[in-house]
């Protein structure tokens, strides 16, 4: 590895689509609205992060949502590319949804970093306190492959938060690259690490097949979570599929379902034995890592 492994894992990382997919205009009575859809239930923000960057942020609301889902997106992505994703989740588990742009995606502005990226989605919580009043109890963090290092930091941090989704997510940036056994100074999104701080219900997804972030990945941070929620380890899914397989939704649903009847003050994971039965095999856009 020797004295290029430093940059190598700091710049890997970040593949905004260029240009973006979507613009952010104004109606004629001044509300922002979001080209890439028509929905008349999703509000848009831009918020400021503490370096003084603008975030883009989208809040897609169910009238009977139980929680509120965190989404940090994969790479390779932006907020145009999910809005199919989107509607879907939040039809199936009855959940608001607020997602948002990393710095330098989309059309937030500043420039994508590990650090950019902690302080994207710490915005995007006080958003959710003091915007729209919820509670760490009300919230479920998701974080998909690179999304996985906002959602560790902020989950690391709330103590009473109902739970996490991890979807392809990594053990750090440069263990993507090499099979290293220490975590080095200069590594990224270091989950290996935070994972231990997380004291709520975790649920992983991960594909069998995975040739971007191998399953071992998951695996690990399934071993290493405090509440462990039985995983759902997707057999022939790949990094940027999983989506598309019938098993996908139909657990999502069984988590959320779980997660209304735990206690806050003393949280239980429920387990789920069934085994999936994986059969559908087509591909959706990747929007996860991209080794070179």
């Amino acid at each position: 590895m020797g004295n290029v492994t430093g940059p190598v894992a700091a710049k890997f990382a970040f593949f905004p689509p260029e240009p973006p997919t979507y613009e952010i205009l104004k109606s004629n009575d001044g509300v922002m609205v979001f080209s890439g859809s028509n929905d008349k239930s999703v509000d848009v923000h831009v918020v400021d992060t503490k370096v003084g960057n603008k975030i883009v942020a989208t809040f897609w609301k169910h009238p009977f949502a139980r929680f509120t889902l965190l989404y940090s997106h994969g790479n390779a992505a932006d907020l145009g590319q999910m809005v199919d994703l989107f509607i879907e989740l939040r039809a199936h588990l009855r959940v608001n949804i607020i997602s948002y742009d990393y710095s330098g995606y989309g059309r937030s502005t500043g420039k994508p970093s590990e650090f950019n990226t902690y302080y994207d989605i710490e915005a995007v919580f006080d958003l959710l306190k003091s915007g729209y009043g919820f509670k760490q109890e009300d919230l479920i963090l998701y974080g998909q492959s690179v999304g996985s290092g906002p959602t560790l930091h902020l989950a690391s941090k709330l103590p009473k938060l109902r739970g996490v989704v991890l979807h392809s997510a990594i053990l750090s940036g440069l263990r993507v690259l090499y099979p290293v056994k220490v975590t080095f100074w200069f590594d990224i999104f270091k989950n290996i690490d935070k994972i231990r701080y997380v004291n709520c219900p975790v649920f992983v997804i991960h594909g069998t097949e995975d040739e971007i972030v191998d399953c071992s990945h998951g695996k690990r941070l399934w071993e290493l979570s405090k509440q462990k929620y039985d995983p759902l380890w997707v057999k022939g899914g790949g990094h940027c599929n999983l989506e598309t397989f019938p098993e996908y939704i139909k657990y999502l649903r069984k988590f959320i379902n779980a997660m209304e009847k735990i206690s806050i003050t003393c949280q239980s994971s429920k387990q789920v034995t069934q085994s999936p039965s994986i059969t559908e095999t087509k591909h959706n856009k990747c929007l996860g890592f991209v080794k070179r």
